[in-house]
């Protein structure tokens, strides 16, 4: 049987009186990448940090590749490639003696740190600033920097906070490819509360509010969490909006196109049938219908109410 990447078993941390999470569990077991969303304050950068090793927790226990970071700190920590929302660089090192630092600190043997330098370099495609001072690269660079920090020691497991944050779409871009190229190879944790960087990067979503977890599945689940309440429908001889409104159970309809209505409806039950009988007898000629899925704005806004922060 093998061993989970990383496990987390009922995770609990709070500062003074305040839960900042609460019975926080999840498993990874496999590679590519896992977004870790949420609001502001919903409890993301704790989560990391513990699971980092940087937070000691109130309770619970985090295991990285069987080894539980507390009860065995070394081994765990040289299984964890880790960027804070604030890049640990060091201005005044050039790329190179930043990296040589980073992986001394790793305990990595000093005769593979030179090779691991340069396939790093390259997979974050820095080599060419390796005599450069960090202080001297753009915003997008020195990010690149900082995950090649993270994965130089080769860890099963990379965690990124807010990677993005800050940069132009470019650099947004590039990146997004290289954190995909990573998750080849390796699992990776990629938080954020922008939505666009989840749905363009992510395969898994864990959503944390409140300190609690809301919602654990794949990108599709997400989409699909909420009961669909709208069809797009396309006909050969469409009708005008104001008709579709005689069928029972439509709410709303409204052009979308040329040949496509969307119908908004209260229940789904039986509403297809019903667009196919009116169809057919006023002639209409059904080509296409599909349920609308919901978008990540609606489905991030009914799971932002379903849990209230733990104060107690």
């Amino acid at each position: 049987m093998s061993v989970s990447i990383l496990k987390v078993e009922g995770l609990s941390h709070r500062y003074s009186r305040d839960w900042a999470i609460k019975d926080i569990n999840l498993e990874v077991n496999h590679t590519g990448v896992l977004g870790l969303l949420g609001s502001n304050g919903a409890g993301k950068s704790t989560t990391m940090n513990i699971i980092c090793g940087v937070l000691s927790p109130t309770s619970g226990a985090v295991y990285i590749d069987g080894a539980e970071i507390r009860e065995e700190p070394k081994q765990s920590r040289m299984q964890i490639g880790f960027l804070p929302q604030v890049a640990p660089l060091h201005l005044d090192l050039t790329v190179d003696e930043y990296l040589r630092h980073c992986a001394r600190l790793r305990l990595m043997q000093s005769n593979l740190i030179p090779r691991a330098m340069q396939e790093v370099k390259e997979q974050c495609n820095i080599a060419h600033f390796s005599k450069r001072l960090i202080r001297n690269l753009s915003g997008g660079y020195r990010q690149r920097v900082g995950i090649a920090q993270a994965i130089i020691h080769k860890p099963r497991l990379v965690v990124l906070d807010e990677p993005t944050n800050g940069l132009d779409p470019n650099q947004i871009l590039g990146v997004r490819n290289l954190i995909k190229e990573i998750a080849k190879e390796r699992s990776v944790i990629f938080s954020s509360h922008i939505l666009s960087e989840i749905q363009a990067t992510c395969e898994n979503i864990i959503m944390i509010e409140g300190g609690k977890v809301v919602f654990s599945d794949s990108m599709d689940a997400f989409y699909n969490y909420l009961e669909p309440n709208s069809l797009i429908v396309s006909f050969v001889a469409p009708p005008e909006p104001s008709q579709l409104l005689t069928i029972p159970g439509v709410n709303k309809a409204e052009k979308v196109n040329l040949s496509e209505i969307r119908i908004q409806f209260k229940v789904p039950d039986g509403i297809s049938a019903s667009i196919i009988a009116a169809s057919i007898e006023h002639g209409w000629d059904l080509k296409e219908m599909y349920y609308e899925k919901s978008s990540m704005d609606d489905v991030f806004a009914q799971l932002s109410k379903t849990v209230k922060p733990d104060r107690r």
